[in-house]
């Protein structure tokens, strides 16, 4: 459908026990009001874990209609959808909290598709190059989050006497977290979760990023999501030979350093282990995230 991407490990503020969830009928009556208020003629409609989707047109404009079910990490996307102003990422018509009017895309076909069917190289430079479309220097540092608030996830875990995840890993992921937040260089407005399900083909506008969380940090952060996917094939991901691919054709596109940027993939895989364990799945060395953490240990040093 196009538009819609796959789910994919992200991060929330909170565990999603702890965020109010709109029952069929509320989640309904905010679909119809924003039909009303924007105007949108409904073609065909999709629902996911996170959201309704409506697509059609406004005019002659064709759109899509998101409306999310909980308040979460993409609840106010549409500030950070609006400061990147259609630059690498798809467009934003109107946003109130919860509920965004979007450019819709044609085919609205996936990242993932490329780099599983063989070519990870030619992925990662799509990859490279929408980060880099989006890094105007200009760009408002204004966002709901920072990447230090995001830490708050490792002393949760720690405190809650959970014994999935080894806590060995957890604190050398804190301990790693911490100290790149204290010393980054030149922090933005990052998408956050900026991976291959979360980029998808236009036929006119060419590969574009959706569903940004929002958050300031610096761009060495940006390109941890994308080294942990896609999120089914970590046989892929996690080889080191991928690994050290990835990491050179990010060094050469975005002058960024490498070292710093596999220390926070690592730190992110800890931390994206976690929030799968804040939304109540089972998480063991089976994992993609603790398979690729394991994997990166031997390089950190």
């Amino acid at each position: 459908m196009p538009g819609a991407a796959e789910p994919t490990l992200s991060r929330r503020v909170e565990p999603v026990a702890a965020v109010h969830l709109m029952s069929v009928r509320q989640l309904m009556e905010r679909v119809e009001e924003r039909v009303r208020s924007w105007n949108v003629a409904v073609e065909a409609t999709l629902e996911t874990d996170s959201s309704f989707l409506a697509f059609g047109t406004r005019g002659n404009q064709g759109v899509v209609l998101k409306v999310l079910r909980r308040p979460g990490d993409e609840w106010r996307c549409g500030e950070a959808l609006e400061a990147f102003d259609g630059r690498g990422i798809l467009r934003v018509y109107d946003h109130v909290e919860g509920a965004l009017l979007l450019e819709r895309l044609n085919p609205g076909t996936s990242l993932a598709a490329v780099a599983l069917g063989g070519k990870d190289d030619e992925a990662t430079e799509i990859l490279a190059d929408v980060m880099q479309r989006m890094s105007h220097p200009n760009r408002s540092l204004t966002a709901p989050s920072t990447v230090q608030d995001w830490a708050k996830g490792f002393q949760r875990y720690l405190a809650g006497g959970n014994n999935q995840i080894p806590n060995s890993l957890v604190e050398r992921g804190q301990h790693l977290y911490v100290g790149l937040c204290a010393s980054q260089r030149r922090p933005r407005l990052l998408h956050g979760d900026l991976q291959h399900y979360n980029v998808l083909f236009d036929s006119h506008r060419g590969w574009l990023a959706i569903d940004p969380k929002g958050v300031v940090g610096e761009i060495e952060y940006e390109v941890g999501a994308s080294l942990r996917n896609p999120c089914e094939k970590p046989e892929l991901f996690a080889s080191l030979k991928t690994v050290e691919s990835r990491l050179k054709l990010y060094e050469t596109r975005l002058k960024l350093d490498p070292a710093r940027a596999l220390q926070w993939c690592f730190a992110q895989a800890v931390l994206s282990a976690i929030w799968s364990v804040e939304d109540g799945a089972v998480v063991d060395a089976t994992n993609p995230s603790i398979i690729l953490a394991n994997a990166l240990q031997p390089l950190l040093g």
